[in-house]
């Protein structure tokens, strides 16, 4: 579920997931883990890369329907796991766009240093509510830390998926290049970040960075409970269950 393609002392960590990378728990345990391990393995910086059309279509909704309440609360978990897992790594992580971002997708390339995105028709953004899910404080603030309030509060609320050239205007991803060179760039941003004296740069780092932290730590108890009360009402149920029906 996850290849680990070295580039140097970049490492590339690359959601293997066909056909879209949704999000289970495997998935996430398995990031989480390589991630953290990154370090220890001799990386300097990382990379998060996905699929070519499809960075990562979010979390697996039908997967998750197929949980209880249990495994429900646990995939989530990890799934905030993950996410803090990249915005506490202690080197810089630079999201490789290649395609669509939705939702899921979307939160773990916010919760990275530095976003490059595919040049052309892909698309990103926070678009929980057009599935019938609200979006919690937790993942509301990774996008008003990038473009402010008011324009969050535009695209949280419509659900908005928005073109890479309007993403790369807002600040939500920093580069646009053409999608074979998406990696390519990441790694040369990681290279020239990297350069710098490593101490001073990580400790500084960590200072401007934990805001993020402690708003994903925010996503548990009551959070937590509100998120889990709000997926099973009759509204999100059956919004999901028409997108998405059992078989």
């Amino acid at each position: 579920m996850i290849e680990i393609i070295p580039h140097g002392n970049i490492h590339e960590i690359k959601l293997a997931r066909p056909p879209v990378n949704a999000l289970n728990f495997a998935l996430l345990d398995a990031l989480a883990m390589a991630v953290q391990a990154a370090p220890g393995n001799g990386a300097i910086g990382i990379v998060l890369s996905g699929g070519t059309k499809v960075f990562s279509g979010g979390l697996d909704v039908p997967y998750l329907l197929g949980c209880d309440e249990d495994g429900l609360r646990a995939c989530w978990s990890r799934f905030f796991d993950a996410a803090r897992a990249l915005a506490k790594s202690p080197i810089p992580v630079a999201a490789a766009i290649s395609g669509h971002n939705p939702a899921g997708g979307c939160v773990l390339a916010l919760c990275c240093d530095y976003r490059v995105m595919a040049e052309g028709p892909f698309r990103i953004g926070l678009n929980e509510t057009q599935v019938g899910l609200a979006v919690p404080e937790a993942i509301q603030y990774l996008m008003r830390r990038i473009v402010g309030a008011h324009r969050a509060e535009r695209l949280i609320v419509a659900g908005a998926m928005i073109e890479s050239a309007q993403a790369h205007a807002l600040g939500i991803v920093d580069e646009l290049a053409p999608q074979e060179a998406v990696v390519e760039n990441a790694v040369a941003w990681l290279n020239n970040t990297t350069a710098l004296p490593q101490g001073p740069q990580r400790v500084s780092r960590a200072i401007a960075r934990a805001d993020i932290v402690q708003a994903l730590d925010g996503f548990a108890g009551d959070q937590m409970e509100q998120f889990l009360k709000g997926w099973y009402s009759e509204e999100t149920q059956r919004v999901l269950q028409g997108l998405f029906p059992k078989k």
